[in-house]
């Protein structure tokens, strides 16, 4: 692809050996090589990470991403749906050392910040929870999702999570 098919479709080249499909409106922001081999493609749908198949993460599965040292530190979410609200679980951060970043740091930081609509923390016993309203990449309007912070009870969030949503609906 050279530039000119890049500023016209807003399609970045995608690095040699990336087999994953992208979505017809999903458009390359940056690429960068992950020291020892393998890219981090960021697109307008989301992040993807490199594996034995590439991987996308959606902007609105993002919890945490953090630069520093050379290296973006990705914290992925897991989503279930109850009644309507999406609870979200962080899984293990991963870290990936970037050889030449370019880009990507702050690309990811303005996606995933740029994905939130609104958010609010309100306290719990034993910590506390993120409700979250949230855009999801190639769809219309925004989800709730609602994170607990370590510690706070699971069903205690989830039980609070629904009364939030079912309220928000009848209101």
């Amino acid at each position: 692809m050279n530039r000119l098919t890049q500023i016209v479709t807003g399609r970045g080249e995608l690095p040699a050996g990336f087999d994953a499909v992208l979505e017809p409106d999903e458009r390359v922001l940056a690429v960068a090589p992950i020291v020892g081999g393998s890219h981090v493609v960021v697109t307008s749908w989301g992040i993807w990470l490199p594996g034995d198949a590439p991987r996308r993460i959606g902007w609105h599965l993002v919890s945490k991403a953090v630069w520093a040292e050379g290296a973006l530190v990705v914290t992925e979410a897991t989503e279930s749906v109850e009644d309507g609200v999406v609870l979200l679980a962080d899984l293990p951060p991963r870290r990936l050392r970037l050889d030449d970043p370019g880009k990507v740091p702050q690309i990811v930081h303005e996606r995933v910040t740029g994905s939130i609509r609104s958010r609010h923390h309100r306290d719990l016993p034993g910590g506390g929870a993120w409700f979250l309203q949230r855009k999801v990449a190639g769809s219309d309007g925004s989800i709730l999702q609602v994170r607990p912070d370590p510690g706070t009870d699971p069903d205690l969030v989830r039980r609070l999570a629904v009364e939030v949503a079912r309220k928000a609906r009848q209101g």
